[in-house]
């Protein structure tokens, strides 16, 4: 029998605090560095020390030596242990029997001969040591005087040089306390001001996000935080487009929506109440609620394709086809324009241009673009429209252009965004649903073409788009 799985919550990792993580750091740092100073300044200067006590030891017995060699007499080598006595330095002079020279008067000497004898009884003349016992540096060596041979024996006891280095260390222990501590005060300063910045963010994102686009998010101390605070506004700017947009679409789109239901309504009762048995006034009021039918399916059409080009759900199905047939083909679609109200379209087009896209949803961005010229031309109500080649032969323009009255800079960059819509007041005989600019930049953007628009206030608008030229001939 199989077991069944279970399915556990993962187990978030808790947050650590800036605060206490900065001076675990520091801290660490600081002890580091003061145990690697305490532990260099141990070796170092224990080793230096004892080299320095087996030298000075090296030398005094080599002087001693030669004050022996040069019969010197016995007060001056009393004089010379006495002296080095003082400094800490002890001097034995030893015949090779075991009898004392020097110094005379001295105490218990067994435990100095003994260690004499243990280094040097065998040894010939001219034979010398230096070494290390216990708390001691000594120095032996055997020589000759008075014609005999004699053993001398230099001890330097080091527990002075142990107490000075201990007493070092001790206050290298001190300083490193003090080291520490500061260290402590300096992580707790400087984290607390890395993250009065960083709360000072977090309580400004959460007016933010309770829908305050008033603040302001700042903080220049640091670089990085400069650089969070200019992403944070530029986020807050971009929501609170994203917000108005929301607001915009929704007012739209129920106005959009609202105008034709009132109308299929208000014309379904008319033919209840009244044509329904006059067959002229029966059709008439039939074919506007066809018509406002008709414009609600436009309305649900044209969200569809925005939303899902923004999504990119929508695969392109590259061919190659021929554009001016296709734009002839769109033209012919706003007969009714020129035979019901007088629109004229003035056309300048190439016979026999080719180019690779997706053939319906270009005839998607030409229909709109000449829709919206329509919309927005001048008394005149009349379009120009071209379609030409490029010198170079690589590319082909669509242009279409209105003579109304025209686009300020500051409303340019903003008609391509999802029912946007000049101010001005304009003439709508074509349904439109406010989307149709934004399809036009989704889909032109999915095929990575060129595109923009051209206008001056009273001069009217001319939008354009480059398409890539290619021979007919080319399969796909």
């Amino acid at each position: 029998m199989k077991s069944e799985k279970v399915n556990r919550p993962l187990k978030l990792k808790k947050p650590k605090s800036v605060n206490r993580t900065m001076i675990a750091y520091f801290c660490v740092l600081a002890f580091l560095m003061v145990f690697l100073v305490e532990l260099g300044f141990f070796i170092l200067v224990s080793e230096t020390l004892e080299n320095q006590a087996r030298d000075k030891i090296s030398l005094i017995g080599s002087e001693f030596e030669a004050n022996l060699k040069a019969d010197v007499d016995e007060k001056a080598i009393e004089d010379s242990i006495n002296r080095n006595r003082i400094e800490g330095i002890n001097i034995f002079l030893f015949t090779a029997d075991g009898e004392l020279v020097a110094p005379e008067g001295y105490g218990d000497i067994q435990s100095v001969l003994s260690e004499v004898n243990s280094r040097v009884g065998n040894e010939e003349v001219g034979y010398g040591l230096v070494y290390r016992t216990g708390d001691a540096v000594n120095y032996v060596s055997k020589i000759e005087y008075a014609g005999k041979p004699h053993v001398l024996f230099v001890t330097y006891s080091v527990t002075i040089v142990r107490d000075t280095v201990l007493n070092l260390q001790l206050y290298l222990l001190i300083i490193g306390v003090g080291v520490f501590a500061a260290a402590v005060l300096a992580s707790l300063g400087l984290s607390k001001k890395l993250t009065s910045g960083l709360k000072t963010m977090s309580d400004t994102a959460v007016l933010l996000a309770e829908g305050n686009y008033d603040i302001k998010f700042t903080n220049a101390d640091y670089k990085e935080m400069a650089q969070l605070s200019d992403t944070l506004n530029y986020v807050r700017d971009e929501v609170k487009k994203s917000e108005d947009f929301q607001h915009e679409i929704l007012a739209n789109v129920t106005h959009d929506l609202k105008t034709p239901l009132t109308m299929i309504k208000a014309y379904a009762s008319m033919i209840k109440e009244i044509s329904g048995d006059n067959p002229e006034k029966r059709e008439k009021h039939l074919q506007v609620i066809i018509d406002e039918a008709d414009r609600l399916t436009g309305l649900v059409n044209d969200v569809l394709s925005v939303s899902k080009l923004q999504a990119n759900m929508s695969e392109l199905k590259l061919k190659v086809f021929n554009l001016t047939e296709l734009v002839y083909g769109i033209i012919n679609k706003f007969g009714y324009l020129q035979e019901a109200q007088g629109y004229s379209f003035m056309l300048d087009i190439e016979p026999n241009l080719y180019t690779r896209a997706d053939e319906e949803k270009i005839s998607q961005v030409i229909y709109n673009l000449l829709g919206n010229a329509a919309n927005y031309t001048g008394e005149d109500k009349t379009v120009y429209i071209s379609l030409n080649s490029s010198m170079d032969g690589k590319r082909v323009r669509f242009a279409v252009k209105d003579t109304g009255k025209g686009i300020s800079k500051e409303d340019l960059p903003e008609i391509w965004n999802r029912f946007y819509r000049v101010k001005e007041n304009h003439n709508r005989p074509v349904k439109g649903t406010g989307l149709g600019l934004n399809i036009v930049k989704a889909i032109l953007e999915s095929h990575s073409f060129d595109f923009g628009v051209e206008s001056e206030i009273e001069k009217g608008s001319l939008f354009w788009v480059d398409f890539p030229c290619v021979p007919a001939e080319i399969e796909v």
